[in-house]
């Protein structure tokens, strides 16, 4: 259905990336009414270079209207109805370059939620948004769900807490220009802002490594024939890690090639509590399931990094050889365990709270969070090895 028409609050145009300091030498002096003269001829790789007068900037005033059919894309978000997707789709609107054909936000809360989905469209946008009901299955099912819904022979896959920067549409056209009939996707370049006054937190130093992701769809486009050749997010992924990875695999394995485009798009760190690192463990299931359909190898296919497993078993192994070894009345052996857990997470909390503000709060966190860790993540491991036993793709 048709987002209800809805004024933004307030003016949130962000900072126009380093390109918008040279824009009056890049504008085109024969554009008329701001349109410019690559719209007209075609020649769609020149449109990241092209900025509209500055007195049609954020008002969606002077931008072309739509781009030739082998370049014709759709936007898709999934999305729980954080307020950050309205900051989304204002600097959507606030942008320079094509308009996509349209925006697809895939309301994907719980299907017994009566609420309409808590977003405001921007003036510009309101024709072009459409809201479908997702299945509340995670964000694979999700951006299926997206996807097959429009006819557009390129989707780009947007997180719903990014902030396309203000020539992403400019840049998209010339990132689509330039890909070849072999080219399945071409990804954004996502950058993660820093406090620049103190050392970031752990959960910002994780957020942060999302800036050298390879491929992840916080801002992905894929042409349609690729992702139909697949048969799209693998929906055995129910949460928002590894369905990217695992369908970059996919698609490459069939002889596509993914690039790495123009386009920029700011992540910014979202709030989050406690025990945040603690919940992330749930992934490990997700490897077990990357490892049954692509082998082994996928971590260095995928270049995503490994992590702490394997010393997180070795931790987890030895606190529970201590703990039945104390049960037993073998003293010596429960001390001997019992100081290889204690080790394995002190290493873990200081290779924490190191890099990171080292305030009271944060070593705190670190430190509690550092204890359940291990134990956490070894038991998705476990769970995953039962779940995903026999899987493959």
């Amino acid at each position: 259905m048709a987002a209800e028409p809805t004024r933004p609050h307030g003016d949130e145009h962000e900072q126009e990336h380093q390109q918008d300091d040279d824009r009056d030498r890049d504008r085109d002096p024969d554009a008329a009414d701001g349109v410019p003269e690559w719209y007209a001829t075609g020649d769609w790789s020149d449109a990241a270079s092209w900025h509209p007068p500055p007195e049609a900037a954020g008002t969606g005033r002077g931008r072309p209207e739509s781009l030739p059919e082998e370049l014709a894309y759709a936007v898709v978000i999934p999305t729980l109805g954080r307020p950050s997707l309205t900051r989304t789709l204002q600097a959507l609107a606030a942008g320079h370059g094509p308009l996509p054909r349209r925006i697809v936000l895939v309301d994907d809360r719980p299907p017994h939620d009566p609420e309409p989905l808590p977003v405001t469209v921007p003036a510009p946008l309101r024709p072009l948004v459409e809201i479908v009901t997702g299945p509340a299955a995670g964000p694979a099912a999700a951006r299926n769900a997206g996807w097959r819904t429009v006819p557009e022979r390129w989707i780009a896959f947007l997180d719903d807490d990014v902030v396309p920067s203000p020539g992403w549409a400019a840049d998209l056209a010339a990132d689509l220009a330039a890909a070849d009939p072999g080219t399945a996707g071409v990804q954004g370049r996502i950058s993660v802002p820093l406090p620049p006054d103190r050392r970031a937190t752990d959960w910002e130093r994780v957020t942060a490594g999302l800036a050298d992701a390879r491929w992840i769809t916080a801002d992905m486009a894929y042409r349609r024939a690729a992702l139909e050749a697949v048969g799209g997010f693998d929906e055995r992924f129910p949460r928002a890690f590894r369905e990217d990875a695992d369908l970059a695999l996919r698609v490459q394995d069939t002889g596509w090639t993914l690039e790495r485009g123009r386009r920029r798009t700011e992540h910014p760190v979202r709030p989050a509590d406690w025990w945040v690192s603690v919940r992330a463990q749930a992934g490990n299931a997700d490897d077990v399931l990357m490892t049954r359909i692509h082998g082994r190898d996928w971590w260095s296919r995928a270049q995503a990094p490994r992590g702490r497993l394997p010393r997180h078993l070795a931790t987890t192994a030895a606190g529970a050889a201590a703990l039945l070894a104390a049960a037993l009345g073998r003293r010596g052996a429960a001390a001997v365990c019992g100081g290889l857990w204690l080790a394995g997470t002190a290493d873990f909390a200081a290779a924490r709270i190191a890099p990171g503000p080292r305030t009271a709060d944060e070593a705190a966190r670190m430190v509690t969070t550092s204890v359940l860790i291990p134990p956490v993540a070894a038991g998705h491991w476990l769970a995953g090895l039962l779940r995903h036993r026999g899987e493959s793709a």
